[in-house]
């Protein structure tokens, strides 16, 4: 029997967080790494999963589901990270080139204690005061000695300087397509998978064989999928020809999700797909779901109810990663907002509705609903003196 003395103890999962922009997950030991916004991390469970899928369905014009494909980029640059960026509709190279640049923990920290302050003897009059006490989703900033997770300012681009120090695999579908490659997939989702495997394979991400090189993660971002620009026509027709073409592809690229040290993010124009089959399959196929409803040309843009936020945030679901069930606590009623040169996450809270005209047609309610629970109560009696029990 070994004796006390001989045995360690080791922390769980600390032999994982070994590749720098990496984490340990509490919950599931599983490795994590940063979307680039701290609000979405804490809203999907801490982080994403490596080897997982992670799909955005997009607002309708687009401006902030692309945002944040550029906020996980920029992550990864500043991690060290490797990058592989596809897209159909715009040039890889200008994507990489318009990323946010990052802020330093400590000057961040010390701009957002100042508007904290600000915004909270603003905000301590127009909210109910049993709103006050709730917690929020996004925490304070990272201390400067934190590596997990950074903050970046909309409002400038990263420079070259930085975008040097790694390396950026591009994937541009009117430049690197193969018409004569062809499956069971379509031309491009093929080519695309032939391109993904070739940089997993040779730039030691593959981790069903050991390699040489020191271990690292590979970025994957993914653009609007699904779109007529990669010859897809799910989003054209209700009976559209090539319907298995985007489900085959996600089920080939799980399986090299699964079995290397990558992670994906796809963008997904899903208010354009009319078959709903089709959105569920591909929402089956993926790990974590999110979607982003935009108040951009809508009636909820001017209403001052929502003056506060920019549109709502939809978690749909939540990986279950060696457990059978997943932790969905705070996922509800969520709102997102482009605020301070900076995309964060929140929990809905509307102002209450104080105006005279309300409180008179609340009266009104009220004093319906009085009269028909006594109408209710005197038809129960019939009459009767004494209650039956």
């Amino acid at each position: 029997m070994m004796s006390a003395a001989g045995c360690s103890f080791r922390r769980r999962g600390g032999g994982l967080a070994v590749i720098p922009g990496t984490k340990a997950s509490l919950q599931n030991g599983q490795l994590l790494v940063s979307t680039g916004v701290a609000s979405l991390d804490s809203a999907i469970g801490g982080g994403l999963a490596v080897g997982t899928l992670l799909l955005i369905e997009e607002d309708k014009y687009n401006k902030y589901s692309h945002l944040l494909l550029k906020y996980f980029l920029a992550e990864g640059v500043v991690c060290g990270h490797d990058l592989f960026v596809a897209s159909a509709e715009e040039d890889p190279n200008d994507i990489v080139k318009k990323l946010p640049a990052p802020l330093l923990d400590h000057f961040y920290k010390n701009n957002l204690d100042k508007e904290e302050t600000t915004e909270e003897s603003q905000e301590s009059l127009k909210i109910a005061w049993r709103y006050q006490n709730l917690p929020k989703l996004e925490q304070v900033a990272p201390a400067p000695s934190s590596r997990f997770g950074h903050y970046y300012d909309v409002s400038k681009v990263m420079s070259s300087e930085m975008l040097q120090l790694v390396r950026c695999h591009r994937f541009f579908l009117p430049t690197d397509s193969d018409t004569g490659i062809c499956s069971g997939v379509g031309p491009a989702y093929t080519a695309l998978l032939h391109s993904l495997h070739k940089v997993i394979q040779q730039e030691g991400f593959d981790g069903t064989f050991p390699q040489k090189k020191q271990k690292n993660i590979l970025r994957i971002v993914l653009q609007s999928l699904g779109s007529a620009l990669w010859g897809d026509d799910i989003c054209c027709s209700d009976h559209p020809q090539h319907i298995h073409n985007l489900t085959r592809f996600l089920h080939a690229l799980r399986g090299l999700l699964r079995m290397s040290l990558s992670t994906c993010i796809i963008s997904l124009p899903a208010h354009l797909i009319q078959n709903k089959t089709i959105l569920a399959r591909v929402t089956n196929l993926s790990d974590t779901v999110i979607g982003l409803e935009s108040f951009f040309s809508s009636d909820r843009e001017t209403n001052p109810l929502y003056r506060d936020y920019h549109g709502l945030f939809h978690v749909h679901q939540i990986p279950r990663l060696n457990s059978l069930i997943c932790d969905a606590s705070g996922t509800k009623d969520l709102a997102f907002k482009l605020k301070r040169k900076m995309f964060t996450i929140e929990r809905l809270h509307l102002p209450p509705d104080l105006s005279d005209r309300a409180s008179r047609s609340s009266k009104r309610d009220l004093s319906e609903c009085a009269k028909v629970l006594s109408a209710g109560c005197a038809a129960m009696t019939g009459g009767r003196k004494h209650l039956d029990f």
